[in-house]
């Protein structure tokens, strides 16, 4: 049995967007979503109960105490065990779900992490991967992190990025900065497209927005080590509604259970 994975950021709730990101969702048909930046979801129930419905999936809603909610959506038959949110530790938060899958719960963790210190990106990560990265059973941190992988040279894309956004992206020595990602490495997070990846792995910008982004990786499907050996392939949603769905195109994996 195949385990559809998928995250996306939506950027800002998705607006008059929404319809044609529920239908990349119908289309893909994953069990699991991550999504980030759902602006004004917490506010207007009305707008969540949309998304669930067109998607035909359990929403998992966590909002943000300072910037913009995220959610995990599941598709039933799977179901949400448990579900828990973080709104204080991070610049948006955090939306916990354990779902039942046919080889076991899985942790699905979905984040959004600071978009502007590297400094303070790195500790968001390096606390997640420090409680999610327990090795027991299998866990999926997924979403927007904000920060570069540490397996490519990031030097002649910041280059061309405006000085005032490339900032979000140096370390305290001016070089890329690829800490978060390297502290989910250390926690034992495999990014999976990295592993079994397929294609063009960028993820900014796309032709709806984006001129603050150099051509990079921001989104991620880190999996834990049990998750991670399931792992079959991993790549980017790049099609004409993905182009101009949202300033981030969407991630899937598939893995074998």
């Amino acid at each position: 049995m195949t385990l559809r994975l998928m995250t996306w950021n939506i950027k800002n709730g998705g607006g008059d967007r929404l319809p044609a990101i529920t239908g990349v969702i119908r289309r893909e048909q994953p069990d699991v979503v991550c999504l980030q930046e759902l602006q004004h979801f917490h506010r207007y129930g009305r707008r969540l109960h949309r998304l669930a419905q067109e998607a035909g999936m359990t929403v998992h809603l966590a909002p943000a105490g300072l910037a913009q909610p995220v959610a995990v959506l599941v598709r039933p038959p799977r179901r949400i065990l448990r579900r828990s949110a973080i709104r204080w530790r991070l610049h948006h938060a955090v939306a916990i779900a354990v779902v039942e899958t046919t080889a076991g719960p899985l942790t699905v963790v979905s984040a959004h992490l600071n978009p502007f210190s590297p400094y303070r990106r790195y500790r968001e990560a390096r606390w997640l991967a420090a409680r999610y990265g327990s090795g027991r059973g299998m866990t999926l941190i997924a979403g927007d992190m904000n920060g570069l992988d540490p397996d490519t040279d990031h030097t002649a894309t910041l280059d061309r990025v405006h000085s005032l956004y490339r900032q979000r992206h140096l370390g305290p020595d001016g070089t890329p900065d690829t800490r978060a990602l390297v502290a989910f490495r250390a926690g034992g997070f495999t990014d999976l497209w990295a592993a079994v990846g397929e294609g063009d792995g960028r993820t900014v910008p796309t032709g709806f927005a984006g001129r603050e982004f150099g051509t990079m990786r921001l989104d991620y499907l880190l999996a834990g080590p049990a998750l991670a050996a399931r792992a079959e392939r991993a790549w980017v949603i790049r099609d004409e509604t993905t182009e101009q769905a949202s300033d981030h195109y969407p991630v899937r994996a598939d893995m074998d259970l």
